[in-house]
This record gives C-alpha cells, structure tokens and sequence, in this order.
C-alpha cells in the first residue's frame, strides 16, 4: 500500500486492474485506492509479470502493506504462504527469503533493512500511557513512531464489526469529516518537528499581467493561460535554482529532489483540500503546464488522482486566488521542506519612480524548514521568483 501522504495511516482497496499473468510495464496503472482524500489510482514502478494478487477489493489495509507481487521474466511463479498474504509493514522490513529474492513488490517505499526507529519522547510517552510500541504503526521519517502515533494508538477505538463483502463507499459528509482528521493529525505533527520559519515579500504583478492579457488575446479561450500557471512557473524555475527549498527532510537529514514536482493546494467541494504534485514544472511550458494544472484540479474534484501525483511533491504551492485573503502563510507538508504561498491579488496606491501610481500586487510567502535553510536563503529564493514574474517572457520557455 503506498503512502500517499504525511497524513495516511491506510487505505481501501477499490479495484484491481490487472489479474494473475498480465504482463504490467513501468507507470502501468494496476489498482485504485480509497483513501480519506480522493480515490487514488496506483501505478507500478517496475516491469515483469503478476504473479499474485495478495489483498482482496474491499479491504483496508495499513500503508507498507504488500499488495501484489511480480516476476521477472523466464521467473517460475511462487505461491505466498498465508502469512506472506498478510504482509505487514514490520513484516516488510525483513530479508527476503533467497526463493523471493528476484520477486518484485509493488510497494510506495523501499524496503527498510534495519530495526524501526523511535523518538526518544514517543518512547517515553508509550511507557507512560502503556503502548505496546510493537503494535504501533510509525508515520515519521522512514517508518519513524513520534507522539502522534503513539497517541493514535492509545486512543480508544470502536470495536470492530465483522464485514464479508465490501459495504457501501463513505458519504461525501464521512469522507469530509474523516479528511478533516487526517489534515489535523498531519498539521499537529508538522508544527510539532518542523521548526517553520516565515518569509514574506509584496510582488507587482503588473508586467506579467500585461504580458498575460497580450498573449491570451491571440489565443482561444480554451488555449489561454491563467496566473496561477504563471504563478507556478516561477516557483518551479527558483526551487530549481535554490535546490534547498526542493527536497526532503529524511533520517536526520535534507536530500534534494532530482527534480521539481510542485505540489498545488487545491480545495475540494464540501470542504478539505489535496495538494497532488504536478511533475517537472520548471521544465514545462506554459501551455503544458495550464493543461496540466486544469486537469489536476478536476481530477482532484472528482476524487481520481494517481499515486506518483500524491507521493511525490517536492514543494507545494497555495494560491487563495482572487477571492481569498491578502497573505497566507502555509504549514509545510512533510517531508517537504517548504511551502509558497500568494494571497488575493490587489491594487494600492505606489510611490514608483517619484511619482505615484495604482499598481497590481500580490503578497508571497514563505514557510520553510530552518533544518535545510536559512532566512538569508529564503529571501534570495522569494526574490528570486519576484525577478521571474516581472520578466515573463522568460516563464514562457
């Protein structure tokens, strides 16, 4: 089961796409998952042949839970033992038997060869509340168990009914009010470890408006682009620059992306919010990166998004847009290191060049991670993105 996000303990198995003995490639999409937030479908990341199905459509299982395994090709199929179809993430953390060795594992995660990790304050917190750290299931840094877990798993639970077949799917007010617990637990652990800090800087936006409007007067209205694209452009281009900013904080440690996957805040009817990544945004053109951003957000809408979309973000960006506040500052998402924020676009009154003028502007932020960088560092990063956006021309490529 892949971990689709700071805030996912587990998910629902919806759909297999795929049966024992389909050939499967790379990206291949093969499952959908329920989880809290949307319906996500899994994609694999390895090439060979199914060789079992290992959980069942309409069971919920824990995140690092095997799903299905794959052979290589001239690989004789292995049928799992039970206890091999109940694979568990503490279960995953040990050796491969030497006849599994060549058996791929559909899995979000590599497979961790050492014992779990636990805080020193968790470990204390178990003792004092009688939590069998066993049992708990770790959502920090590489399987980690922080406080947070340990308090999900001492909190009391309501006894378990005996289900035979899939019920219906939760209700648009279950999954909201279920969302809800989910961005609460992830946010408490975020301002709980991460040591934020914050950064803002008021960008005119007046020359990228004037180029935007020029350029979306000689397209169609199904070919223009809005600002946030251009908004999400210039983030893409300075993380790349201010590596820092794009990346991961994991075992103690900052390591930098091999690219910029910005993950984009996108609010959900009924209440709630995603933040799925669209992949290489430096790299885009506008055109490209309007589709993509358009097709992202009805997906999100419709609750049907892919596990690399909701895996892998690199940086997030929240854009309240022109009915939203002025400024916004962001909790970071882990282990993301951090996030850009734009208010509501405004006009006021500017002294420019000795005279006054009525000027377009918009308040970015920064909340970033003081364990990979520094303030002197954000500021050059929120410069960096003001620069960009008063040379538009430059986003276009």
């Amino acid at each position: 089961m892949p971990a689709l996000g700071a805030d996912m303990d587990e998910g629902t198995l919806d759909e297999w796409l795929v049966k024992p003995g389909d050939k499967v490639t790379r990206g291949q999409i093969v499952a959908v998952v329920d989880t809290t937030k949307a319906a996500v479908e899994i994609e694999c990341w390895q090439e060979g042949t199914v060789n079992e199905l290992l959980v069942p459509v309409g069971e919920t299982v824990e995140v690092g839970t095997v799903l299905a395994t794959l052979l290589e090709r001239d690989e004789a199929a292995v049928k799992s033992s039970p206890r091999r179809r109940r694979h568990s993430t503490k279960a995953a953390a040990k050796p491969a038997a030497p006849a599994d060795a060549a058996t791929a594992v559909i899995t979000a995660s590599s497979v961790l060869q050492r014992r779990r990790w636990v805080s020193p304050a968790a470990r204390r917190l178990a003792q004092t509340l009688a939590v069998d750290l066993d049992t708990v299931t770790g959502t920090g840094p590489q399987g980690a168990v922080t406080i947070g877990d340990v308090e999900h798993a001492a909190a009391p639970k309501e006894p378990l009914q005996p289900i035979t077949k899939p019920t219906s799917k939760p209700t648009a007010v279950d999954r909201a009010a279920q969302m809800r617990k989910s961005i609460a637990a992830a946010m408490s652990r975020a301002k709980r470890e991460i040591p934020h800090y914050y950064l803002a800087d008021e960008i005119l936006l007046d020359s990228s408006m004037t180029w935007l409007t020029t350029r979306n007067a000689q397209r169609s209205i199904d070919e223009r682009v809005l600002p946030a694209a251009l908004l999400l452009k210039a983030v893409g281009v300075a993380a790349q620059r201010f590596g820092e900013f794009n990346g991961f904080w994991r075992d103690d440690a900052f390591q930098p992306a091999t690219g910029v996957h910005v993950g984009v805040g996108i609010s959900l009817r009924g209440g709630g919010l995603v933040a799925p990544a669209i992949h290489d945004v430096a790299d885009k053109k506008l055109d490209e990166l309007m589709h993509d951003l358009a097709d992202l957000v009805v997906r999100a809408r419709s609750f049907s998004l892919r596990s690399s979309e909701m895996s892998d973000p690199t940086i997030t960006v929240t854009n309240l847009g022109d009915k939203g506040v002025d400024t916004v500052f962001g909790v970071i998402y882990p282990p993301q290191v951090a996030i850009v924020g734009f208010g509501r676009p405004t006009q006021r009154v500017a002294v420019m060049d000795g005279g006054i003028r009525v000027v377009t502007a918009v308040q970015a932020t920064l909340a970033a991670d003081h364990r990979a960088s520094d303030g002197h560092r954000g500021a050059l990063f929120l410069s960096a993105i003001n620069d960009l956006l008063q040379q538009p021309d430059l986003l276009e490529k």
